[in-house]
This record gives C-alpha cells, structure tokens and sequence, in this order.
C-alpha cells in the first residue's frame, strides 16, 4: 500500500510544496491516477467529488508542464462544469505548481472579459475554463490550443447535464489529436462512454469510491451539519462547543497546517485542545493522547492519518471541520462514536459551496443531515443562563455547611433593606453579566448549502416568481425540476408555463418558481404531479427544440 506522495514518483519541487501545504498521504484516486498519469497514458476515471481528483490530475501534469514561465499559449485545458469550480481548481493548479512557477487563468462566464483577455494575451500555461466562455474566447482568437498537450474533463457528467455536450465536441476539435486526455466523472452514463472512446485513447480505467467497506446505518450517532462561511468557522466551532458541551471530542482537518492553526486559535479562546498530525514524534502524539484520556484535554484536533486506530472510550463527539473528501471518509470517522451502544453525536462544518459532497454523503450513507442555524448571541447567553441556574442549584442542594459563612453575612444585612428574592435576583444578574462579558459579540451570518448549477443564482440567472397575487408558488409540498433549455435559446417563463401546462394537463397556477440560467432552467411543480410532468414531456418541444426534463439532483 503507498503512504506517501514520495511513492507515486513525484519530482521533489512538488513534494517540497505538498509538504508545505500540509498534505501527509494520497488518496486511493491519487495512488491508482497519478502514476499511469505520469506515464502518459489517457484516462477515465469514476470517482465522487471530494475524493482528490484535482490534486490526481494536476501533478501529473504539472511534471509534463515542467518551469514554463514564457510560455505563451496554455499547454493544458480542464474544462469543469461551472465557475466556482472553476475558481476551486485553478487556485489548488497555482498552489500546487507555485514552486514551478507555472501561470494558471480560470476563464468563466460572469467575469468581466476584459481581465481574461488581458492574462491570456501575456501568456499563460494552463487555462481553467467552463465550455461557455471558452469556445467564446476561441471565437474571438484569443484561446489558441494548437500548443496543448494535456485535456482534462472534470464532472464530466455535470456537464453534459448542464447542456455542455455540444460545446465539448466543439473545443476538443481544436486541440491536437496526440494530446492526454483525462476524464473524470461521478457516473458513467453511455454518453460518457461515448465521449471516451471518440476522444480517448486505450485509456486506464479507474473506478472508485462507489461502496463503502463500513457502514453508518446501524450506529448511534445523531448526523448534524452547519453551513457556515470559512471566514466565520473558528468563531462557528467555538459557540457550537459551547452548546454542545462534548465530553471529549475529535475535530478532523485536512491538513497538518490547519491542525496547528485551528488548535492554536481553539485554546485562544479557552478550550482545552490538542494536536495531532504526522509532523509530531510519537512522543508528542502520546502525551496529546495522554491528556485527552485523562480528561487534562477535552478536544483533539487532528488529521485523518494521524488519528487512525485511535479508540477513545469516553469520545461522544466527532466534528469534521471542513465536508470530508469522501463519504468513506467520513464514516470511518463517525464510527468512532456511536458503537457498542454508547450514542455520539457527529458535527459538520460545510461551507455554501460544499452541497454536492454532503450530497454524495448522505447518498453513501442512507442518512440525511440534520441541518442547524449556527447559535446566536441571545442563544449563548441563554446557554450560559441555563449553566448558571445549574451551578446554583448543585450549590443550593449540598450540605449547607458548605456555603461560606460571609456570603450568609452579606445576605443578612441587605435582607434589612430588600426582598430576598430582589437580592437573589441581582446576585444571579451579577454573575450573569460577568459570565457573557466573553461572548462573541458579533452574529455569525446565515449561510446556506449553494448546488451548482442552481440554488444561489448566478449572475445572469433570473428568477420568477408565479402563484395567486404574484405570491410564490413554490415552497412546501413542491419539488423542483431541471430542464435542458435556457435563456441562450431564447427561453422565457411563459414558454415553460406553456408546455408543462399544455403536454401534463395541470394549471398554469400551480406551477412555482421558474429560474431561467443561459443554458438551464429550473420550475418548481406540486409534488403530487412530478412524475406525470416528467412522462408528459419526454420527446416534448419548447420554441421547436427538444427539451429534456428531469428531477434537479440538487
């Protein structure tokens, strides 16, 4: 089995950069991707977002590119299918190479055109694209791919669902024929197989991370997640500890810097934390394990590597710090908790962008999150209320001989002058106040999960809203659905009105929100009636062009 990066026959600049960045060992799409990669060979791979298909595909070929610093037309292509993917990828593509020096441009629609025209015409080596925007740069002969050695395909799947599959025939015509080509996809339709074997050439076939060796259905553990921005997490996790009170708790990172960071920042604000990641001897790994057992620590941050076998009998809770890059992942960390009759509780802090991983979770485990509004300040005050009230009490019920005498003397010589109960009453605000003056006075912001494709509009994307009075139509008791056709071909609202309407028979009236983007459209549909709008319209036609409908996997 690889353990390390060292193993897959990386150059040393990359791993000197993987190490900096924290990286400790690949992932099973890294070990089986990275060396045929490296060979040369094309590829098709089936894997879950989340699992390291970037990094898989990015070394490689950032060893082919090679320091190429003057280079003027881009040597490698990855098209994804929208724009925050694409701003994800080319920041991990400039991380990974920064030590080679190698210029990296993501190139999406939303983006003022002006900025990409400008970095494209200094020169760049690779080029992170949605198919939109890059067959339209291609049209203006300011994307020249005569230079590219290496295409990749990320979400492939995606793609061809968002009505890309014109536009990537399109832009692999006009690259070389003797280029690499890389294929990654969540599912393995006919058209990706399609797609493989016109464009790819005998290439290694890798499939992964479809089912998990363990199993989340029969643990005791509750499953909740927070959507939570990345700017606002430290301050997120801190209330959540509070809330939740964890008698001892493993918060998993991804890499050892954010380990350190995160502890650092965990025991700043009065936790009782501890490291633990690869860059630590055994030493300083038995000692931080040492003060959790002993209850000296009541929280170990750590990385998954460096918390494997850790069997923790008094662990109640398991807070994945960013969505876990697999679901397998996730259950074996989950499955510290919740065994042998003990229930845990499993935490998870996903940032907007992250909807399709916990999707792939929860899919993987027949189990949906449950998902909470981070605590608010009138939350943790009213916690630290709640504390008091229970300090007081365990006070109150022990033996009187234990409550220091002067405090019955203060008691006494304002009880002249006060009701006893005005006198207990601002005791108990006093502490109050004392025990708030460290809540965090500034309301973390509501977030919520962003699929792509839909759910956050996008720039461009227009969304009506239909039902009596101009009221919205959507809401409880409505599914929404996903069709092929958008703004691009001329769609408007009262054309999707028009043929649910007109091909299954239901009212206009019922119909919900409609969210027009430029080659997509979503409709909200009573759920009652889904399925008779979905046979209705196969092989329907809206403005003479076929239209696909189908239930959105959001």
């Amino acid at each position: 089995m690889i353990g390390s990066f060292g193993e897959l026959g990386l150059p040393a600049s990359l791993l000197d950069e993987l190490t900096r960045l924290g990286y400790e060992e690949p992932t099973p799409i890294q070990t089986a991707a990275i060396p045929p990669l490296l060979a040369g060979s094309d590829l098709l791979g089936q894997a879950a977002t989340g699992t390291g298909k970037t990094a898989a595909f990015a070394l490689p070929m950032l060893v082919g590119l090679g320091e190429r610093s003057t280079r003027a037309r881009p040597a490698a292509l990855i098209l994804v299918p929208t724009r925050e993917l694409a701003m994800q990828v080319s920041e991990a593509v400039h991380r990974y190479g920064r030590g080679l020096g190698v210029r990296v441009v993501p190139i999406y629609g939303g983006q003022h055109i002006g900025r990409q025209l400008d970095t494209l015409r200094r020169g760049v080596d690779v080029v992170v694209a949605t198919p939109g925007r890059a067959l339209d740069h291609i049209a203006r002969g300011t994307l020249k791919l005569d230079d590219i050695t290496t295409v990749v395909l990320d979400e492939a799947d995606e793609m061809l669902d968002m009505g890309f599959a014109e536009d990537i025939e399109a832009i692999l015509a006009q690259t070389p024929p003797q280029r690499q080509t890389v294929l990654f996809s969540a599912t393995m339709p006919a058209r990706i197989n399609q797609i493989a074997r016109r464009h790819l050439t005998d290439p290694v076939r890798i499939e992964l991370g479809r089912t998990p060796s363990e199993s989340a259905e029969n643990l005791l553990v509750r499953q909740v997640a927070y959507v939570v921005r990345r700017a606002h997490k430290p301050a997120a996790l801190g209330r959540i500890l509070d809330v939740e009170a964890p008698e001892a708790a493993i918060v998993f990172c991804r890499t050892r810097n954010e380990v350190d960071e995160l502890s650092d920042q965990l025991n700043g604000r009065g936790y009782r934390a501890e490291a633990l990641h690869g860059g630590m001897d055994q030493s300083q790994r038995d000692k931080a394990m040492g003060r959790l057992k002993s209850g000296t620590a009541d929280l170990l941050v750590a990385t998954d590597v460096a918390a494997r076998g850790l069997d923790i009998d008094q662990l109640s809770h398991v807070i994945n710090y960013d969505v876990p890059s697999a679901p397998e992942a996730y259950i074996h960390r989950i499955g510290r908790v919740g065994r042998a009759g003990r229930e845990g509780v499993a935490i998870t802090l996903a940032e907007p962008r992250e909807h399709r991983l916990m999707k792939n979770i929860e899919r993987v485990t027949k189990q949906r999150f449950e998902i909470e509004k981070v605590p608010t300040i009138a939350d943790m005050r009213a916690k630290r209320m709640e504390l008091l009230r229970g300090s007081i009490r365990e006070l109150l019920i022990e033996d009187e001989s234990e409550i220091a005498e002067s405090y019955r003397v203060v008691v006494e010589s304002l009880s002249d002058e006060f009701d006893p109960m005005e006198i207990a009453m601002a005791a108990v605000r006093l502490a109050h106040i004392n025990d708030v003056d460290d809540v965090d006075p500034v309301e973390i912001p509501d977030a919520e999960l962003r699929p792509a494709g839909g759910g956050a509009k996008a720039k461009g994307q227009k969304k009506y809203e239909r039902g009596p009075k101009g009221k919205r139509g959507g809401g409880a008791g409505m599914v929404r659905l996903w069709m092929s056709m958008g703004r691009n071909q001329g769609l408007r609202p009262k054309d999707v009105v028009g043929a649910i309407a007109g091909e299954s028979g239901i009212a206009g009236r019922a119909i919900g929100s409609i969210e027009i983007s430029g080659t997509f459209s979503l409709v909200e549909i009573p759920e009652d009636s889904v399925e008779q709008v979905i046979r209705s319209m196969k092989g329907a036609k809206i403005r003479g062009k076929s239209v696909t409908v189908r239930r959105d996997r959001a």
